[in-house]
């Protein structure tokens, strides 16, 4: 009973802390910062290489529109349902703090689109992970430098800087 109550007010916080940026965001007192994420593909049922890149992105970036700027720079289809999740290792008994915990599609893609990049970060200890098809268990970790940059007037955001590897194969082909 304790631990529900701090639950829901822990994210009574989450809500309020989002609410208040993004006012003060459309607001102008809170100026835009650019964020650098390493994105690491560390597992995959056709993952062969090393898959790493690294972007620049918004802070003010959805949760839903990091999904997208993954999927774009390792040319996936965006055909299945996704997760986010904070834990200390991505293996399977690693207790995972899910990003949302509701239960339909419909109310988890509401929360990816209202979830911001700043109100994730610290995460102390643990890491960030993006779960893609939990049939094929695509995992991408995601750390972010620890700091942040302003925009660059005429720059689109998100972009790649770096990339290490090739894109893996969704969906391989394979001889017959």
């Amino acid at each position: 009973m304790a631990v529900d109550v701090l639950n829901e007010d822990i994210q009574v916080k989450k809500k309020l802390d989002e609410a208040v940026v993004r006012i003060l965001n459309v607001s102008g007192i809170i100026e835009k910062m650019i964020l650098t994420l390493t994105i690491d593909c560390i597992r995959g049922i056709y993952l062969k290489e090393n898959c790493i890149r690294v972007i620049e992105i918004d802070e003010n970036t959805s949760l839903y529109d990091l999904h997208d700027a993954i999927q774009d720079t390792v040319g996936f289809e965006r055909d299945h349902p996704y997760a986010f999740f904070l834990a200390n290792s991505p293996a399977r008994g690693a207790n995972r703090q899910w990003l949302t915990e509701k239960e339909t599609w419909d109310d988890k893609e509401d929360d990816f689109f209202r979830i911001q990049l700043m109100t994730i970060w610290p995460t102390g200890r643990q890491k960030l992970y993006y779960l893609f098809d939990f049939g094929d268990n695509w995992i991408f970790e995601i750390r972010k430098e620890r700091s942040t940059k302003k925009p660059v007037s005429g720059v689109k955001y998100p972009r790649v800087i770096k990339t290490i590897g090739p894109n893996p194969e969704q969906y391989p082909r394979f001889e017959e």
